[in-house]
């Protein structure tokens, strides 16, 4: 049967927060093409007014108006946009009355990035806890009192209400939206077709400490860094990192130090235990997970993670589940 997914958007909405999930949905048709399956997903983009829309980037997209679209609706999504536009948005009544109406009947309701601030100018998510972007969680928080704003999450399920944290986090939410509707074989190829490096649960952060460390370090650190990442099942011990740059180990601790504010041993064990977050939303051994992210024996990754997150791996994988 197909499902119609409708995501909206409005002058100067942020391009990617709607392609993003729409390219996951083609993605889905197109792996079910090639088993001779039907398509399940048609994708509209609507607008408050119809016709041609600017996104920020300036690329225009054709919409249908929002009376234009099918009854029948499976997934609505509402696109974000920086401060100006998202409080435009919010303020449209054709918007928030379209939502309002069709809300009750779709199986899910969801936003990227700043689109929750539409949703909660709609009355759609009151008492809810919520994600958006990081930037955005302070004010959206404090203009809607009744939320939970998870500012660390990619993305929130709250029965069938779906937000996540914006932009690329936007494709992590709709391939757990396939993933639901298709199962993980088919959320896998998707992810492969649009070159991900990994299906991303929504309970890993929005921060990424790569990411993090890399605007911190440079020279040698910044390729030491991502060389590291690539291989977590290695010694990546202070004698190993340091004779990887050239340096003597004293040397290596300062500097790292220094350039990172936090020792080496403390920064590898943080990114670890970021991959092993990541692995446990698969339906790998916990053996597996702990020799791929350098923490084996699994006594040893056990003690580790719940010292950390004050949880068993185990519990945390049935507490969090495959989102």
């Amino acid at each position: 049967m197909l499902q119609h997914v409708v995501i909206a958007v409005y002058p100067d909405f942020e391009l990617l927060d709607a392609a993003g999930p729409a390219s996951v949905f083609a993605s889905a048709n197109h792996a079910l093409a090639e088993d001779g399956e039907p398509h399940r997903y048609a994708v509209h983009l609507v607008s408050p007014t119809g016709g041609a829309v600017p996104s920020s980037s300036g690329v225009v997209v054709e919409t249908k108006a929002l009376g234009q679209v099918p009854r029948q609706l499976d997934t609505i999504l509402v696109a974000g946009a920086e401060a100006g536009a998202i409080t435009a948005a919010a303020r449209t009544p054709e918007l928030g009355r379209w939502l309002s109406r069709s809300a009750s009947s779709v199986r899910r309701l969801g936003s990227v990035c700043a689109g929750t601030f539409v949703l909660a100018a709609a009355g759609l998510v009151d008492g809810k806890r919520v994600a958006t972007h990081w930037s955005a969680c302070e004010p959206l928080a404090r203009l809607y009192p009744s939320l939970t704003v998870d500012a660390d999450a990619l993305y929130v399920v709250e029965g069938n209400v779906w937000t996540s944290a914006g932009v690329t986090t936007g494709i992590d939410m709709a391939l757990a939206m396939v993933n639901e509707d298709l199962g993980g074989m088919i959320a896998s190829r998707v992810a492969e077709r649009l070159v991900l490096y990994a299906r991303r649960p929504g309970y890993q952060s929005q921060f990424s400490p790569l990411l993090r460390a890399q605007a911190k370090a440079d020279g040698p650190f910044a390729d030491l860094l991502v060389w590291a990442q690539a291989n977590l099942d290695t010694a990546l011990d202070v004698p190993s990192l340091a004779a990887r740059v050239s340096l003597s180990e004293r040397t290596f601790h300062r500097r790292f130090v220094a350039a990172m504010g936090e020792t080496p041993a403390r920064y590898i064990e943080t990114v670890r235990l970021d991959a092993a977050r990541i692995l446990l939303s698969q339906d790998l051994p916990l053996k597996e997970i702990a020799r791929r992210v350098g923490l084996a024996p699994t006594a040893r990754f056990t003690q580790v993670f719940q010292r950390r997150f004050g949880v068993t791996p185990r519990l945390f994988r049935e507490t969090h589940g495959s989102r």
